[in-house]
């Protein structure tokens, strides 16, 4: 059975309760789909999720992604359990590790066995959303004696990935699997280990893929292309996004990157991402090409497309979600 394909506003809408529920509301009566939370800071996504249930009637909400280090098994099974009740059969739980400015520099927690700490999390949140009593002694998780009242439906878990190994694990043990910031000759391979994985566990299909995006519908590509460098070579400048970037063969700019940021170079580190590699991750230009640029990744494997702007001016933000409105786009 082939997945369906769905078009999603990235979320929270702005810094108010109300931004998010406005932008909800407004793509809900455009025919989007989906809208999906990133979870770094304020406004707190998974709070956010929980109210949105009362300002909402169809739309699938998703969280790409919680960390796993910043929330307990427990306090995440607890959350879902709450959350999918105000958005039942349209709340998806994402999991994944973050990043070491986050977690490390944020929270002063290590970054340590990211993979094993996810996979281990999901393992345990799915058994406690089930009200089967925690009696688990993982590598990085440890659990004895919890139990929560079982949900009839409970909600799907997706992790994050970016390379094989992750991505494997992701499609093997989790519900689906979530994607970002990736260079368009990367998707393939990476879709590739999305099926090795799902066949590792077993499954009958193909776990969903969701991506999001970072969008702009612009005549002025260059300026649009600044904003992104400024935004995201700080993001390939981490251990595991400059991992990613040299493993989907850009050595060179992963090596620029590394040295750049390590002597506190900003142009070198910027100028790393040339335009070839920019337009090879972002999603720049006319309506009709970021329609086009959003097509081919949808008909390459991606499931559900969250349309993420780049935020270089509000009159650009609009059109970029305008552009894949129900009657703008069709997936």
């Amino acid at each position: 059975m082939t997945q369906r394909k769905r078009v999603a506003v990235t979320l929270p809408g702005g810094p108010r309760v109300k931004d998010t529920i406005d932008r909800v509301q407004w793509a809900e009566s455009k025919g989007y789909t989906d809208a999906w939370f990133g979870d770094g800071g304020a406004p707190d996504a998974l709070t956010l999720a929980a109210i949105l249930g009362d300002h909402s009637k169809s739309i699938r909400i998703g969280i790409a992604v919680t960390p796993v280090y910043t929330r307990s098994p427990t306090v995440l099974a607890a959350t879902a359990y709450t959350v999918s009740q105000q958005l039942p059969g349209r709340f998806v739980m994402g999991l994944g590790s973050s990043s070491v400015a986050m977690m490390t520099g944020w929270n002063g927690i290590p970054l340590e066995k990211p993979m094993t700490r996810v996979k281990e999390t999901v393992q345990l949140v799915r058994s406690m959303l089930a009200g089967e009593k925690s009696d688990f002694s993982g590598e990085t998780l440890n659990s004895r004696g919890y139990r929560q009242p079982p949900l009839e439906n409970p909600p799907p878990i997706y992790m994050a990935a970016l390379r094989s190994k992750m991505i494997e694990t992701a499609a093997e043990v989790s519900d689906g699997v979530i994607f970002n910031l990736w260079p368009k000759r990367a998707l393939p391979k990476m879709i590739e280990h999305v099926k090795i994985g799902a066949k590792r566990g077993g499954k009958s299909e193909t776990p969903e893929v969701v991506n999001r995006f970072m969008v702009c519908v612009t005549d002025d590509k260059a300026r649009a292309r600044d904003a992104f460098r400024a935004a995201f070579a700080p993001y390939y400048a981490t251990p595991q996004y400059n991992a990613f970037l040299d493993w989907a063969g850009y050595e060179d700019a992963a090596a620029q990157i590394r040295e750049g940021w390590a002597a506190k170079d900003r142009d070198k580190t910027t100028g790393a991402l040339t335009d070839d590699i920019v337009d090879e991750i972002a999603v720049i230009g006319s309506p009709a090409e970021c329609q086009e640029r959003i097509r081919w990744a949808l008909d390459t494997g991606i499931d559900t497309a969250i349309i993420a702007p780049l935020g270089v001016s509000k009159e650009e933000t609009q059109a970029s979600l305008d552009a894949f409105t129900a009657d703008q786009f069709q997936p």
